[in-house]
């Protein structure tokens, strides 16, 4: 069960507090109710606007409530994907629906928990903190979906070089050992580099995080034990900055402390993904570089045999 509804790596803050009540949740909703994934995502829109009109009470008291009331509503929230999963309901709409509440209801939390504080304090800083939390939502979305981009393109450019070079060396339009069915850790906050041999297609894993490994080699010790406990090496990801904001904020009372700490936090992990991924990008280029050569080789060499058949075919006809 748990295997059919968990992902394989997630959130710690999803791991350790919402998968414990999420999972049998789920369970329990799909064998004695036919609750739809669709309603869920609903549901937990619902609740994260009852927790924005706590929020925007401003007082103490409003704000634990608040606080306990977004939590729910985020476990509702990881609640659709995994029944999706379990029952095969899910669909294309329903992945959109779930993307795009999930932006709207930080949003309108994000106006309400600060807009309160400005009416209680006059502090016209908790407004800019309201730009600034969700500016920072934004960028840690879009930055993940073109990050996504840029490596579904270089899979398939690598696949495809591979191919051609497979093809040329060996003569077969057999298509070498895909490596688009590899996934990094940026998609999948993993990627599995303990392959034996030379393969035909280096994992796009592996190719792309050579120089990675070399700068940081405690890095693959750290991520070992992080997935051997399903949390992604992603620590400070949008999930963990939001139940910080919107969870610890509002319970401690440190708000403004909280908000601008998570925020650096995120940064600082989007600034470190930026730049393995700038070395990924180099590593990328190394071995196309490499196939190129490689085709060009085997080119060159499939010409000479041509060559001295011609000039044999003339010496005979003379």
């Amino acid at each position: 069960m748990r295997s059919r509804t968990e992902k394989k790596r997630d959130a710690w803050w999803t791991v350790l507090l919402v998968d414990p009540v999420a999972t049998p949740l789920v369970r329990w909703t799909a064998m004695w109710t036919k609750i739809t994934p669709n309603q869920i995502t609903w549901a937990a829109l619902l609740l994260g606007l009852g927790a924005a009109a706590c929020f925007a009470q401003g007082e103490w008291q409003w704000l634990v409530i608040g606080a306990v009331v977004y939590h729910v509503s985020f476990i509702f929230d990881c609640m659709d994907g995994k029944l999706a999963r379990l029952t095969g309901k899910g669909s294309e709409f329903g992945g959109w629906l779930d993307y795009i509440f999930d932006r709207i209801r930080v949003l309108i939390c994000a106006v309400a928990l600060m807009g309160g504080q400005y009416e209680q304090t006059g502090n016209v800083a908790f407004v800019w903190l309201a730009v600034a939390v969700v500016f920072l939502d934004a960028l840690r979305y879009l930055d993940a979906l073109q990050i996504f981009k840029v490596r579904q393109a270089m899979r398939t450019k690598l696949q495809a070089a591979a191919d051609e070079a497979a093809a040329v060396t060996s003569g077969s339009t057999t298509p070498a050992q895909p490596a688009a069915a590899q996934r990094t850790e940026e998609e999948d906050e993993a990627s599995d580099e303990a392959l034996t041999g030379e393969p035909v297609v280096p994992a796009l894993g592996k190719v792309t995080q050579e120089s990675f490994l070399r700068r940081f080699t405690r890095y693959s010790r750290i991520r070992d034990f992080l997935i051997s406990h399903r949390i992604r090496t992603h620590l400070i990801s949008g999930i963990e900055f939001q139940m910080a904001v919107f969870i610890i904020a509002p319970l401690t009372g440190a708000i403004m402390g909280v908000t601008i700490g998570a925020g650096i936090g995120l940064l600082l992990f989007e600034l470190a993904i930026i730049y393995k991924l700038m070395l990924s990008t180099r590593d990328f280029e190394r071995v196309m570089a490499r196939y190129r050569r490689t085709i060009d080789a085997a080119g060159a060499t499939a010409s000479v045999p041509s060559q001295t058949d011609g000039s044999t075919r003339v010496s005979t006809s003379a």
